[in-house]
């Protein structure tokens, strides 16, 4: 059940026979990863753990949960104001700005130069997260839990630390969660508020 999100994907926009990239499948929210765009929650949140279960179902490919969103296709008349917490394979748990930003100790070690950093096209977006080897084989669950308090957003891969950012420029927004190519399945998307976050 779909209810409480909706869907933008621009591709609807101009031909009407496209078919929406979200949909639920013998229990599962299953991203089709094409036409690309975003699922997105109706209501805007603030200090909560968002956890969410997910595989790849077939090839590997690129995917994202989106916290803090705003504006609509404020990048690359794609992408909502935001930050984005990576689930491509092989890079689950790096930070994108997405129009907000965000910093994380050691900043030039994993954003690059800082003439380059920036949150608009073109610009170093990518911050790496702290591990490698923490995502499971292809076609096994992914269990990843994102805590976002103030300005601070913490996030964690099947039990491990592997991101954590303060200062970001949103504290609160949307939730969106992305279809960027390759088909993902999600057995479990749930939020809880907090009042602290987790050591």
């Amino acid at each position: 059940d779909l209810s409480g999100w909706h869907v933008d994907v621009p591709e609807l926009d101009k031909n009407p026979q496209a078919v929406s990239p979200f949909l639920i499948r013998n229990g599962l929210l299953v991203s089709m990863g094409n036409p690309n765009g975003h699922l997105i929650t109706d209501a805007i949140h603030q200090n909560y753990r968002l956890e969410v279960e997910y595989r790849f179902a077939g090839k590997p490919g690129n995917c994202g949960v989106l916290v803090h969103a705003s504006t609509p296709r404020a990048l690359y008349s794609m992408f909502p104001k935001s930050i984005e917490v990576q689930m491509m394979h092989q890079n689950a748990g790096d930070f994108w700005c997405i129009v907000e930003d965000i910093s994380v100790p050691e900043m030039e070690k994993r954003r690059g130069p800082k003439e380059k950093w920036g949150i608009t096209e073109g610009k170093e977006r990518r911050i790496v997260n702290l591990t490698d080897g923490t995502e499971k084989p292809l076609g096994e669950w992914n269990s990843m839990k994102i805590e976002c308090l103030d300005a601070e957003v913490k996030v964690w891969l099947n039990e491990v630390l592997v991101n954590h950012g303060f200062g970001a420029t949103a504290t609160k927004g949307q939730i969106a969660l992305q279809a960027e190519g390759a088909e993902v399945e999600f057995r479990k998307v749930m939020l809880t508020p907090i009042k602290k976050i987790s050591e």
